[in-house]
């Protein structure tokens, strides 16, 4: 054995063994962030009766992201399939064969929904409840009143399995879960009448904080693919596309689901959101106005 062949193959091995024990240390890690329990005191939430509370919820379930993970039908569908960050699927929301049990009660509704905690305390991977964490308790009991009399479908619920990216993200704490952001404590759920303000843009611009971020500059969206695009920067800062648009376009775009050049917007960004009423549309773009311009990625 010559002298190169001396230093190379230990100083190979030593990295095989490190990659090794990385590997392990991600599994473990991110193991150890799935399993965490969290202990939740939930905040019982009055739920209406009647069809106009329905139609409210259905209208919330269609137009903040609740179909887009869940389906069309809230049987449940694949968000992600990548090698790089996994299979995840939203569950079956239904009452259905492999949907929610017939003992899900309301507390558990507002558990995962407003803290992204299921029954047995663990955290949620994925779900987004640092976007519904202050939706009014009005809307909350709105929205459980959609979910309960949703047809029962039979259907699976899929796997939810990070993958290697996901796991390391997870580990390293570049990915986190909405458990571990909220303050589950000190939520304060909103109480904004709807109007066509800025305050109640506010609320409704909640809903777009999980991929364009807390200050909707946009960047990188972490829990996505390699492949998904930045979210945009939706605050007046030039590197955006906001502050050269007017009223008219915002709202055209997000109905039509293309900018007023023409092009098409990505499909990441959810076409539901197209569904928002009139006075969403307006206050969400009153609010959008008042934002301080941050460049793109700045969260």
């Amino acid at each position: 054995m010559n002298r190169a062949t001396k230093i190379f193959v230990p100083g190979f091995a030593l990295l095989v063994v490190a990659g090794i024990a990385f590997g392990g240390w991600i599994q473990w890690q991110s193991h150890r962030r799935l399993a965490r329990v969290y202990a939740i005191e939930v905040a019982a939430v009055p739920v209406p009766a009647g069809a106009e509370a329905v139609a409210r919820g259905k209208h919330l379930a269609t137009t903040r992201g609740c179909v887009d993970c869940h389906g069309a039908d809230l049987a449940g569908a694949t968000v992600i399939d990548d090698g790089a960050m996994g299979r995840i699927d939203g569950p079956n929301l239904t009452r259905g064969a492999g949907g929610l049990p017939a003992d899900y009660a309301d507390s558990d509704f507002v558990r995962a929904i407003r803290h992204g905690v299921n029954r047995e305390g663990r955290g949620l991977f994925l779900m987004p409840s640092t976007d519904y964490a202050t939706l009014s308790d009005a809307d909350m009991g709105a929205l459980i009143a959609h979910l309960r009399v949703l047809p029962a479908v039979d259907k699976p619920s899929g796997p939810v399995k990070p993958g290697p990216v996901a796991r390391t993200l997870l580990a390293t704490g570049r990915l986190r879960l909405a458990a571990q952001e909220i303050q589950h404590a000190r939520i304060k759920p909103s109480q904004v009448a709807p109007a066509a303000n800025a305050d109640y843009g506010r609320y409704v611009a909640a809903s777009c904080t999980g991929c364009h971020g807390s200050n909707l500059s946009g960047g990188k969206i972490a829990v996505g693919p390699p492949t998904w695009p930045p979210a945009s920067n939706l605050t007046p800062h030039p590197d955006g596309r906001l502050g050269q648009w007017t009223e008219a376009d915002f709202v055209r775009a997000l109905r039509t689901h293309r900018r007023p050049d023409g092009s098409e917007i990505s499909p990441v960004m959810p076409k539901t959101f197209g569904g928002l009423d009139e006075i969403e549309m307006k206050a969400l773009w009153a609010y959008l106005r008042t934002l301080p311009p941050k460049p793109l990625g700045k969260r």
